[in-house]
This record gives structure tokens, C-alpha cells and sequence, in this order.
């Protein structure tokens, strides 16, 4: 690990303070000072020399630790609390189960007690060349070359791809955040703005080194989930190499509005297929009115997995992908499954 120096945050405002030396960073991932709480992500990648940032500030006593009620109806969740005093929290669980599904499903139960709301967003991918610095990478390294393309691609990408990268995100949380479309709120030298969760997370496209819309002058401060959250009928379904602290190769968030056996509305969010959270809001859209039923299901996993695209090792997670889909609708419609 490099040499680096070390600051405490006694507030949000010092905090940007601190950072706002960054703000020649494309984003808050390649920044030169860094932020601190949990560190469950950031201080491995400083240890296998990936990120090297020149400073940490740490934010561990910053008083965003905290769910509150939000005037709509819905939860505010501070972006400090650990992922486990946020899946269990009563109101988590009993007004958006599918959230707390997806962060237990996430990590080991040690990582979750460190791990912090704001930190999970801002995890990066663990593509073998990602973390490997003798291998190239456009993540790591703009324009070395991207080495899972002709690589090893088992765990990668099969929607929103480019030929820059085909790294996956790694998180849970965000998946099911990204159903309930949920809000990020930050903050900055020029205060504060929220970000649909939609926005947050970006595809590769020719800039892969940027991985969200955070600016690099920016704290999280806190996550504001809407009031509508599906406790009736949704699931977060988790398909993985093995049954404890293992990352998803295909994961399914899925959210239904039921009036009888119809569907009013429906929200799926994939996970370990793109960059980003995968929503296709047009596929979602041409269930509404539809029966809740395994054929109309089936339907929306087809459009949804269109164009997706597999490579020399992955190309099992097409017909994975289709299967979790099916299998999660089945699950949050209340049907036997399949």
C-alpha cells in the first residue's frame, strides 16, 4: 500500500471542504482524496495498488446514521448506517422487504456490519483485470485495452456493453434501489441535489473509468426511498456460484401491483448483467393490464433480455437470466414456482 495522509471530518461541510481539491476528477471513483467509513472495498483496492489516493478522510462521525420518515411518506436512509442496521430495521422490513432481502443476500454478515449505505453504492466492480494491475484495463487504466473481452468473462456483462468494458456492478443493494427507484441525495460545494437512482450508476459506453454521476466533489449524505414499496408483492432473487458471500451472476428485484389476478403495475432490476442496475422500463410497461400469469411473465423476460449479448464464458447467464426472471415474478405474484 502507498503512503497517504489521513484527516477526520467533523461535519458534511468539512467533509466537501476536504474533498474539494477533487474537482478536476472525472468522478468521485478517481479522485485524489478519498472518503472513509466502513472502507470494506476501498481499502482492498489501495492494498492491491488500484486506487491511490493521497488522501483519507475519514467520515465515521458525521451524523448520518440515522432512518427518518420523509414528508411523501417514505424512509430517508443515512448513507452511514451499516447495511445490517439497515436491513433490520423494522420499517425496512415491514414496508420494503425486497431491500432488505437484497443487502442480506450481499457480502458476509461481518461485512455488513461495517459496510455503510453510501459506501455500497460507490463499491467498484470485481472484473479479475480490474483488480489485477498487470493486466490492461479501461477501468483502471483509459485506454490499455480491456482484457475480459477475449478473456476470462464468466462473471461479466451481457446488456449495455461496449468494446471499452464489460465489467459488471457488484452491488445488491443498489438493484433493489434501482426497482424502487429511490433518491440520492448529495452534497457539494454548491449544496445540495438529489439523483434519481436511475442516473446515479452509468454505462461504460467509451469512459468506463466513470462510474457514477457523483461528482468528485460530492458526499452522499443519505438515500430517500418513495413511499410506495411494493410489501405485498416483491422479491430481490439471487443467483450465485455458491450460497453465502458470493456475487451475484444474475440477480432479479422484482416489484408487482396486483388488482386481483392482474398486473397494474411492474418494476424488474437485474443485477450482475450490466454496469449498472438493468431496468427496461418499455418491457415493464407492456405488463400493465396484462394477467399475472407464467406466460405473461415469460413475455417480459424475453423483451427484457433481447439484445442481450454473451461472450466465450458467459453466455449461460442469457438463459440464467431468463430463468431468475421467471422465477422472481413467480415469487412476487404469489404462484408455485416452475
Amino acid at each position: 500500500m502507498r503512503s497517504f495522509s489521513y484527516g477526520r471530518a467533523d461535519s458534511v461541510q468539512s467533509a466537501v471542504k476536504d474533498i474539494a481539491g477533487n474537482q478536476a476528477a472525472p468522478d468521485a471513483a478517481n479522485a485524489t482524496v478519498k472518503l472513509v467509513a466502513g472502507g470494506t472495498n476501498l481499502l482492498d483496492l489501495m492494498k492491491a495498488d488500484v486506487m491511490r489516493p493521497v488522501r483519507l478522510v475519514d467520515i465515521t462521525r458525521l451524523p448520518l446514521k440515522t432512518i427518518e420518515e420523509t414528508a411523501e411518506g417514505g424512509l430517508r436512509l443515512g448513507a452511514l448506517m451499516t447495511n445490517a442496521d439497515t436491513a433490520y430495521d423494522e420499517r425496512v422490513q415491514a414496508r420494503y422487504p425486497m431491500l432488505s432481502k437484497a443487502i442480506l443476500a450481499g457480502a458476509s454478515a461481518q461485512l455488513r456490519n461495517m459496510a455503510t449505505n453510501g459506501g455500497n453504492l460507490l463499491q467498484r466492480t470485481r472484473c479479475y483485470y480490474f483488480y489485477d494491475t498487470a493486466t490492461p484495463c479501461n477501468k483502471r487504466e483509459p485506454g490499455s485495452g480491456c482484457g475480459a473481452l477475449h478473456g476470462v468473462n464468466r462473471i461479466h456483462a451481457i446488456l449495455g456493453v461496449s468494446e471499452h468494458c464489460i465489467a459488471v456492478h457488484p452491488s445488491d443493494m443498489a438493484v433493489a434501489l434501482a426497482a424502487l427507484d429511490a433518491t440520492v441525495r448529495v452534497t457539494g460545494p454548491g449544496g445540495e441535489r438529489a439523483i434519481p437512482i436511475g442516473e446515479f450508476h452509468r454505462l461504460p459506453g467509451d469512459t468506463p473509468h466513470i462510474d457514477t454521476t457523483l461528482r468528485a466533489d460530492e458526499i452522499i449524505t443519505g438515500i430517500e426511498l418513495p413511499a410506495q414499496g411494493f410489501a405485498a408483492h416483491s422479491t430481490y432473487l439471487k443467483a450465485r456460484d455458491r450460497a453465502s458471500y458470493a456475487f451475484a451472476l444474475i440477480s432479479a428485484a422484482v416489484a408487482l401491483e396486483l388488482d386481483g389476478g392482474t398486473i397494474r403495475e411492474a418494476r424488474l432490476a437485474l443485477g450482475g448483467v450490466a454496469h449498472k442496475p438493468w431496468r427496461d422500463r418499455a418491457a415493464e410497461a407492456a405488463l400493465a393490464g396484462q394477467p399475472a400469469t407464467r406466460d405473461s411473465f415469460r413475455a417480459m423476460a424475453d423483451a427484457v433480455l433481447r439484445d442481450a449479448k454473451g461472450y466465450e464464458h458467459n453466455s449461460f447467464k442469457i438463459d440464467l437470466a431468463r430463468s431468475v426472471i421467471l422465477r422472481a415474478f413467480e415469487e412476487a405474484a404469489g404462484l408455485e414456482p416452475s
